[in-house]
């Protein structure tokens, strides 16, 4: 691996999670070893006339135990799920009360649609009782950027404050720009991942009209997410926030801070061939996963995980596979891969933040992630998936991929710290 001065190194110093499987991040960890899956019957609305009738919400969240509760009703639902993962990740970092200047303290997330619970109640007031009856917080609550807004206003971050939108690539992409601030000196420590709440009539319904659900298995909620398994019909929805603190070593270094891993390497690129559809030689995300493999300076040979986008889909799943064959080559049959969507569900614009923490926490306890459902592979998806129960072994260097709708493919490298 590439050595790099400390003012370039960028580490990982704490961890937040809001998931369908665990609000906390030791929750989530404890699903992830258990294998245990987040799916059931929809439960936000009435989903009886919708093709697919489940998904994996979050559950018994309550955005007061963070936030104050005046605040928490001027958020969407995604906000809370920020702000809440957010505080989790600074007291984690032990930084909820000083530790970093707030000028150098910036906040960059993942958000790949917004609020749209706000979007559809306040379009339904407009509809039903006219334009001046529109709620004022519409806006502010709806608008992408106010998800890091909001956690800046919360935390004092007075650093960069944006979000990014690629569709299911947003986190990673946020995680990979936040990396590359701190690398420039503009900021010491970034808030960064993502963070999404899309399980509304308007998001199911979005999404069973381009048959992206699945919608053979609403009454085996359990069974629905199988990533490369051959009776994979389409992903589970799912939702939360996966908030990873980067901070320059240097920094993390000065203040005697605790280090998970480090964000060694980020690659991004655009297949620029369909909307929703992966490129059918996956030549964009070859491009994206050699791209994080150089930038931090790691041989293909070094990889001993892939955390795969592994949605579940007919088209992703062997495409995915084929990529890493190309990428890795024979080596590709040695590491082990494994999609923790298959208990967490598609996360869309949080995915790659939750993700990026199962990589970290695969490194610290030198634990392979399962991925569930797997009974009968896709004979075109052949490697190590890690099949229902995860396995000990040696990680030092794991990468995680998310390739989004519009052709987006981020990656990012993520490795055991070494002084």
């Amino acid at each position: 691996m590439k050595a790099r001065d400390d003012t370039e190194r960028v580490v990982i110093t704490g961890l937040g999670a809001v998931t369908p499987i665990g609000n906390t991040v030791e929750e989530f960890w404890s699903s992830i070893r258990a294998g245990k899956g987040g799916a059931g019957p929809i439960t936000r609305f009435d989903a009886t006339e919708f093709q697919t009738k489940i998904a994996a919400e979050v559950k018994d969240f309550d955005p007061t135990a963070f936030i104050d509760r005046r605040d928490a009703r001027k958020m969407d639902r995604f906000s809370q799920y920020a702000a809440a993962a957010s505080v989790q990740a600074m007291r984690d970092a032990g930084l909820e009360h000083g530790g970093v200047e707030p000028e150098r303290l910036g906040c960059i997330l993942g958000v790949g649609i917004g609020g749209f619970e706000t979007i559809e109640s306040s379009y339904e007031s407009l509809l039903s009782k006219g334009p001046s009856r529109v709620p004022p917080m519409t806006i502010p609550k709806l608008i992408a950027n106010i998800g890091p807004g909001n956690v800046a206003i919360l935390l004092n971050a007075q650093g960069p404050c944006y979000s990014i939108a690629t569709a299911c690539a947003s986190a990673t992409d946020a995680l990979g720009d936040a990396a590359r601030i701190l690398r420039a000196g503009e900021a010491d420590v970034i808030i960064s991942g993502g963070v999404e709440a899309c399980i509304t009539k308007l998001g199911v319904s979005g999404f069973n009209v381009i048959q992206a659900l699945s919608t053979n298995y609403n009454d085996r909620p359990e069974q629905a997410s199988r990533p490369f398994d051959k009776d994979r019909d389409g992903f589970l929805l799912g939702e939360g926030a996966g908030i990873l603190l980067l901070e320059r070593l240097d920094h993390a270094r000065q203040r005697g801070a605790r280090i998970y891993a480090e964000l060694a390497g980020y690659g991004i690129t655009c297949d620029a061939n369909h909307l929703t559809a992966p490129h059918p030689e996956g030549s964009g995300a070859i491009k994206a996963m050699r791209m994080a493999l150089a930038n931090g300076g790691i041989a293909p040979q070094e990889v001993d995980y892939v955390n795969a986008h592994g949605t579940s889909t007919p088209l992703n799943d062997p495409i995915e596979t084929a990529v890493i064959k190309q990428v890795f080559g024979e080596h590709a049959y040695k590491l082990k891969v494994s999609s923790t969507k298959s208990m967490t569900g598609h996360c869309i614009g949080a995915a790659g933040g939750v993700e990026a923490i199962a990589c970290t926490l695969a490194i610290r306890d030198q634990y392979f992630p399962p991925t569930i459902n797997l009974e009968e592979p896709d004979p075109a998806c052949d490697l190590d998936y890690v099949p229902n129960s995860g396995v000990e072994g040696p990680i030092r260097v794991t990468i995680s991929n998310s390739l989004g709708f519009g052709g987006h493919n981020g990656v990012v490298a993520i490795t055991e710290y070494g002084a």
